[in-house]
């Protein structure tokens, strides 16, 4: 896989931005960001499945996998694949087998993705750069790390309140659970 120069900046500064927004630190945000790319090289490669329903979701090493399998072999190669990348100290399985995702389900998956992340923004009480969210089927997931328990439910309320929401799951780490 190779990337045009120019191509690479803009991707560099796009997460360093994103990093900067976040108490998260540059060099976390980087290699996630290796780790992501270097699963998705690995995927791509493998023509064994269907992966083009699957969402990959990558904080601190954390790799969520949410969306639809056709069979639990692919779920299990998805799985296998997932470890091999560099940087990814856990895999967290959400796929469902099923049937792809209908294109209604994906646009009402979109729509609720984007008034959450806007609601997260909108929050003060929501260090929103430290949330990673995934939606599938109406589900939300979240990974990332909570200041405080406080702030995890205000996370999860807001993700609950979204019209459409069926389920909200939390793999969201509390960092200083003490306080």
């Amino acid at each position: 896989m190779h990337f045009h120069p120019a191509r690479l900046f803009i991707i560099a500064a796009v997460f360093a931005l994103g990093a900067c927004a976040s108490s998260r630190s540059l060099d976390e945000s980087f290699s996630d960001m290796s780790a992501n790319a270097e699963l998705k090289a690995v995927l791509f490669a493998d023509r064994s499945h269907d992966y083009n329903d699957i969402d990959l979701t990558l904080y601190e090493g954390r790799l969520m996998l949410t969306g639809t399998m056709r069979s639990e072999e692919g779920r299990r190669k998805l799985i296998a694949n997932a470890w091999k990348a560099d940087g990814v100290d856990e895999v967290i399985d959400e796929i469902i087998i099923a049937d792809k995702t209908s294109m209604g389900q994906g646009f009402e998956d979109a729509r609720i993705d984007k008034t959450l992340r806007a609601r997260l923004i909108a929050d003060g009480d929501v260090s929103s750069g430290d949330y990673k969210m995934s939606v599938s089927r109406a589900i939300v997931y979240l990974l990332g790390s909570a200041r405080s328990q406080k702030e995890l439910d205000a996370a999860v309320q807001q993700a609950r309140s979204v019209s459409g929401v069926e389920k909200v799951v939390s793999h969201v780490a509390i960092r200083n659970p003490a306080m």
